[in-house]
């Protein structure tokens, strides 16, 4: 029986979940052998060379295009298309799922898929025009969670078409994190998270500051990438803070789960999500977790239960919520321990990638969306 063919474009940027989401899915593509995957990936202008080579030297089947117009980008992919001849095109993350999905009308692809990552993005009257038009043109639109799914019906997608996969993470790294016991880790904050207007790290910040008047002063530190644009106020706030000594930026850092099995507590203070991978490799790393109660997030912590959820932009009840995990060894060890649990138990990669993978074979297959994908995460 011939191998479906799958392409996922998506963009070279490597600062987001969804670069990360469209590899894991070609990764999987290959070892499970009943697809043939291509990865394609937008270049932009802070494009790391080195991550594109890793892929190559990984094996990784891939093709980039340019990205310096939008016009090149659906030409050059349209081309690709031509060659490649997928029986399906996923075009991940805005803007690139419009561009994809007209590069794909262009070459005659047969079922297009949307997938959403977030619950907001820049869309404006235009794009939003364009998102509904190829919305009627397309097999299947994904998002990565129930709270992203609402937002595509929100957006006026056709309800039968509209569908939540949620992501997950490669568990493997984590494997060990049992033996990290959570008492003996370093009574530290962890966030990790690219410096974006999407991030609150202003929030964790502040929050910092109020527990010095209960006589904690923990160290925090802030892995993650991102523009000078958005990093360097984060930085002067540190230092109005009186911070300086406490805050640590760690800048992109290639050993995450290690990052988080040291530490006790980890944030995700947050304006919006979609998804928060970091926030379930916190969990599975055996982190106490604390995150912003948004659409995305709230669909990964209980309160309560196996983390913490804060009102955003509530710099005063985040300090109450760490000055007692950082105060009491109980709660947050209990928690930690409970995140855990939940993450191997619904969070792993395998999940996501049988889910697309029913989706991608039912589409080829002109069989549909399966109906267990239905308003199902």
């Amino acid at each position: 029986m011939a191998r479906i063919r799958v392409l996922h474009f998506v963009t070279g940027g490597f600062s987001g979940g969804a670069t990360q989401v469209a590899i894991a899915l070609v990764d999987a593509a290959r070892a499970a052998g009943n697809m043939e995957p291509l990865l394609v990936l937008r270049r932009k202008r802070r494009t790391p060379p080195g991550r594109i080579e890793e892929l190559q030297a990984r094996g990784v089947p891939l093709d980039v295009v340019p990205g310096w117009s939008r016009l090149a980008t659906i030409l050059a992919l349209a081309k690709i298309c031509r060659r490649f001849k997928p029986d399906v095109l996923v075009a991940h993350g805005f803007t690139e799922h419009l561009w994809g999905r007209y590069a794909g009308l262009m070459a005659g692809v047969r079922c297009l898929v949307q997938v959403e990552q977030n619950t907001r993005e820049r869309y404006r009257r235009w794009h939003l025009w364009q998102t509904r038009w190829l919305a009627q043109r397309s097999a299947a639109l994904v998002g990565c969670s129930e709270g992203v799914r609402q937002v595509l019906l929100a957006q006026g997608l056709p309800p039968d078409r509209a569908i939540a996969i949620s992501n997950g993470i490669d568990l493997t790294p984590f494997a060990l994190a049992g033996q990290f016991v959570w008492a003996d880790r370093e009574p530290a904050i962890v966030m990790v998270a690219r410096f974006s207007r999407q991030k609150d790290h202003a929030t964790l910040l502040r929050a910092v500051a109020l527990l010095r008047g209960h006589g904690l002063h923990p160290k925090v530190r802030l892995a993650g990438g991102g523009k000078p644009l958005h990093r360097k106020p984060v930085e002067a706030l540190a230092a109005k803070l009186g911070l300086s000594q406490q805050v640590e930026f760690l800048g992109v850092h290639r050993d995450v789960p290690g990052l988080l099995m040291r530490h006790r507590v980890s944030v995700l203070s947050t304006h919006w999500e979609g998804m928060p991978l970091a926030l379930i490799e916190a969990m599975a790393a055996g982190c106490a977790v604390v995150g912003s109660a948004v659409p995305g997030v709230r669909e990964v912590v209980k309160d309560g239960e196996d983390g913490r959820l804060v009102a955003p932009r509530d710099p005063a009840q985040l300090a109450e919520v760490l000055r007692a995990l950082l105060a009491d060894d109980g709660p947050g060890a209990l928690l930690a321990q409970a995140a855990r649990l939940r993450a191997i138990a619904e969070s792993g990669r395998e999940r996501m990638n049988a889910r697309y993978e029913a989706l991608f074979l039912g589409l080829a297959n002109d069989s549909g969306i399966p109906g267990e994908l239905r308003h199902s995460s």
